[in-house]
């Protein structure tokens, strides 16, 4: 499943980040890369470690706990502390490649199988050339370049690159997630369930405000049987 969910960071919560992370000093993006990726990938990226990336990591952590679209989306079980990238000048572009399957955060020696791959946009698109995400799936190649504050989330064993950026500078947060539902399918099954169920129960509320008969629950029995449903798919694949 490859997800847009816009809107992830507000305008000051990007103000700040971008600030936070355009002043900090940067340093290769092989620091992270696999023997494979590695040798396709030339950026810059954000020390772990740094005052600046910290604070910027914990915005971005806050933005994605409060969001039910990311959080219905990606089932997290454990996400992998996000980092920060830069691509523009000489260092800009990342080649065909997929993410390593299990990630170790050096600091807690904590691992993170990687179900899920995220991008949360940083830069204006019309303030750099190139730059999109190129992921590849059954449906072909899927280019992507959204706003800034926007988030993808797309399968970590899909193959994927960053185009060269020919003009301008491409920032962005990355990070991966290891979902209580390991399985793409099951993932998005529950996904459509758990939308269609918000829908429902939204069209409901305002028919019994409409009406007058708003009380307590905009549930109706068939919405109950359908959340059941939704959680007894969720309890029976989710590995927690």
């Amino acid at each position: 499943m490859l997800l847009r969910i816009p809107h992830v960071l507000t305008p000051g919560e990007l103000a700040q980040v971008r600030q936070l992370i355009l002043e900090a000093d940067w340093a290769d993006g092989r620091i992270t890369a696999g023997s494979q990726s590695g040798a396709v990938k030339k950026n810059l990226q954000l020390p772990e470690d740094l005052p600046a990336a910290q604070q910027a990591r914990h915005i971005v952590s806050v933005a994605l706990a409060r969001n039910p679209m990311f959080v219905t989306g990606a089932l997290p079980k454990s996400v992998y502390p996000p980092l920060f990238n830069r691509y523009g000048g000489a260092s800009n572009y990342f080649g065909d490649h997929i993410d390593n399957a299990v990630r170790t955060h050096a600091a807690t020696a904590r691992h993170v199988r990687t179900d899920i791959s995220c991008t949360l946009f940083l830069a204006d698109p019309a303030s750099y050339d190139g730059g999109e995400l190129v992921v590849q799936d059954t449906y072909g190649e899927q280019r992507i370049k959204f706003e800034a504050g926007d988030l993808v989330m797309y399968p970590g064993t899909s193959v994927h690159r960053v185009e060269p950026v020919t003009c301008g500078e491409r920032l962005a947060c990355f990070f991966w997630i290891e979902s209580m539902v390991r399985a793409d399918a099951q993932r998005r099954l529950l996904y459509d369930m758990d939308m269609a169920i918000t829908t429902l129960r939204q069209q409901t509320l305002e028919r019994a405000l409409q009406d007058g008969s708003a009380g307590n629950s905009s549930d109706t029995p068939e919405i109950v049987r359908l959340t059941g449903c939704y959680h007894n798919l969720l309890r029976m694949w989710a590995d927690v």
